[in-house]
């Protein structure tokens, strides 16, 4: 073990890589000792080239346990060390809730892809305490962060997260929302009804996201709505597209996911 400790250690970079990739390989096969020898370099990571920590904690589900939980949060609360939006999936990979705290305020950061990895985090862990955070992101500068914080508000579930995306679905700040009406649609039963009278709103932008939003529902009540609007509605949003071929994508989804749901019950019958 000591070893490859010190592969992990070497000036040369391939060299450093090459033992990395073979622990890695091994601690997936279940080799105990190759397990331990990574955990190793995330407990003690400032030993290490960031690269190698980064590269380990990626795949950090081979390897990882509770007892990297304080390791983590040293990292997550590291600046120099430049790595804590990889620390922030790994708490959020393995569950360590203690890390919410560091991850709210990471979601702050001036880096957009520490403020990804931190809404992502916050999404796995399922913590109603980040809402407030969350619901913060979905103005962020950066789409990808937005999407992220979405997708996070929808792990967590609930009406207050559902308020902070309805908001965000009613204020039309960006022209393209496709991951507010994805994040709705996690909601199910909980924002179906708002959405059917979204589809009627005046305005054309509610009533295109509001469609696709539907189309990933699942929910066969949608099919009746959708259908209207693939025939029926004219209007356009503010970047040229139509509600008509909105509703027409989201018919497609809909009955993929209507095939999907019967071939399962089909499989399921004895």
């Amino acid at each position: 073990m000591s070893h490859d400790v010190r592969g992990l250690a070497d000036p040369d970079r391939s060299v450093r890589l090459s033992v990395l990739d073979r622990l890695l390989l091994l601690a997936g096969d279940g080799d105990d000792d190759a397990a331990r020898v990574l955990r190793a370099v995330v407990a003690d990571y400032r030993r290490f080239d960031p690269e190698v920590y980064t590269r380990a904690l990626n795949q950090v589900g081979l390897f990882g346990d509770a007892s990297l939980a304080g390791p983590l949060l040293d990292c997550l609360a590291d600046a120099d060390y430049g790595c804590q939006a990889w620390a922030a999936g790994a708490c959020g990979r393995l569950g360590i809730d203690a890390a919410v705290p560091l991850l709210i305020d990471l979601s702050a950061h001036p880096d957009g892809l520490a403020r990804e990895a931190a809404c992502r985090a916050l999404g796995q862990l399922g913590e109603e305490a980040a809402i407030v955070a969350l619901a913060a992101r979905l103005d962020d500068p950066a789409e990808f962060v937005r999407a992220a914080a979405g997708a996070a508000l929808a792990e967590i579930g609930g009406q207050r997260a559902l308020a902070s995306l309805w908001r965000a679905f009613e204020s039309k700040s960006y022209p393209r929302m496709g991951y507010v009406a994805a994040a709705l649609a996690q909601f199910g039963p909980l924002v179906f009804d708002r959405l059917v009278r979204a589809t009627r709103h005046d305005d054309p932008e509610l009533r295109f996201w509001a469609a696709r939003a539907l189309g990933s529902t699942g929910d066969p009540r949608a099919d009746t709505i959708l259908t209207r609007l693939a025939a029926e509605d004219d209007g356009v949003t503010r970047t040229g597209a139509h509600v008509r071929t909105a509703a027409r994508t989201a018919l497609r989804t809909l009955h993929r996911a209507e095939r999907r749901t019967s071939s399962d019950d089909e499989i399921r019958q004895p």
